[in-house]
């Protein structure tokens, strides 16, 4: 597909005009580049949620096929156009594809800021926001204890281990949406797809918020995925990485009787591991980390009280 012709009354001189809008229409290696960042940040962003390319077509209307081809930096060429539209405003691309209300001048210089902080400094600008500006009562947060990890990680058996040694009501973030919603996992997700789960996984966890003062809550793998509901999590919790190897998390979800990892797809494990690697950035946000491969439950739960204040 070819770039469609500009609008006569837009034109300008060529001294006229912003010399990056030019640099970059003229640069095809700048244009594949781009494009193959794009698919890049569709194909994580798809990992970390865990979601197959199958059900990322349902769920968004788009095929497979063009889903591949994006996924391959070989996006349709309107993302291109779209970018010089955004150079030439001065502004990045986001703020344009953004739903909502226009951000703020303030919002958009003080993200560009932070952008430029390296990783050391971007985390405890974060740690400074979240203390002056979350409103959370650090002694609060404290007793509540929030697990993540993948699925197989151990945080129904340890969660209610560490539920009765603290005194505190486990809870169990999934079931607690079925509850909530009268439906099974797999029926929420049938009807209203990633993103239906998405909204009642954060009402229920603001439920729990708002109604216990102390819990240890055991949290679905993929909720790390969703940035605003983590964030929440972070604020309001003392949260726990159960970590464990991929190998290790394929093995304890089928002895636990459950082969739908395997039931069709003999790329799963490849999948598994794609996934661990997209989220590991998001788990390691955590308060602390405890290593549950390799090791018996008495031993990983010693390590887990260790980790948790009060324990």
């Amino acid at each position: 597909m070819m770039h469609e012709s500009h609008d006569p009354a837009s034109d300008h001189s060529a001294a006229g005009r912003e010399p990056a809008v030019d640099a970059f229409v003229a640069g095809p290696a700048a244009e594949a580049e781009y494009l193959s960042r794009v698919g890049d940040r569709v194909r994580e962003a798809r990992a970390r949620r865990g979601m197959s390319r199958r059900i990322l077509a349902r769920d968004s209307r788009v095929s497979e096929r063009y889903l591949a081809q994006l996924e391959t930096g070989q996006g349709n060429i309107s993302i291109l156009l779209l970018r010089q539209i955004a150079l030439a405003l001065g502004l990045p691309i986001n703020a344009l594809l953004r739903d909502g209300s226009v951000p703020s001048e303030e919002l958009l210089r003080t993200t560009e800021y932070l952008k430029q902080l390296p990783a050391e400094k971007l985390q405890r600008a974060r740690e400074i926001l979240l203390r002056e500006f979350s409103g959370a009562d650090p002694a609060v947060r404290r007793r509540r204890i929030a697990l993540i990890g993948l699925r197989g990680a151990g945080k129904s058996t340890l969660g209610s281990m560490l539920g009765e040694r603290l005194g505190a009501p486990f809870i169990e973030l999934d079931r607690r949406i079925e509850q909530h919603s009268g439906l099974g996992l797999s029926v929420i997700f049938d009807l209203y797809g990633q993103s239906g789960f998405r909204r009642l996984e954060r009402e229920c966890l603001e439920q729990v918020l708002q109604q216990y003062p102390a819990f240890v809550l055991a949290t679905g793998g993929s909720l790390v995925s969703e940035s605003a509901t983590f964030e929440r999590l972070l604020s309001e919790c003392f949260t726990v990485w159960l970590r464990a190897t991929p190998e290790e998390h394929m093995q304890r979800v089928i002895a636990q009787g459950d082969m739908r990892p395997m039931a069709e797809n003999r790329e799963a494990m490849a999948e598994l591991q794609n996934i661990l690697a997209g989220r590991e950035p998001l788990y390691r946000r955590a308060d602390a980390t405890v290593e549950t491969s390799g090791q018996s439950l008495a031993t990983t739960f010693e390590k887990l009280r260790a980790a948790v204040p009060g324990a």
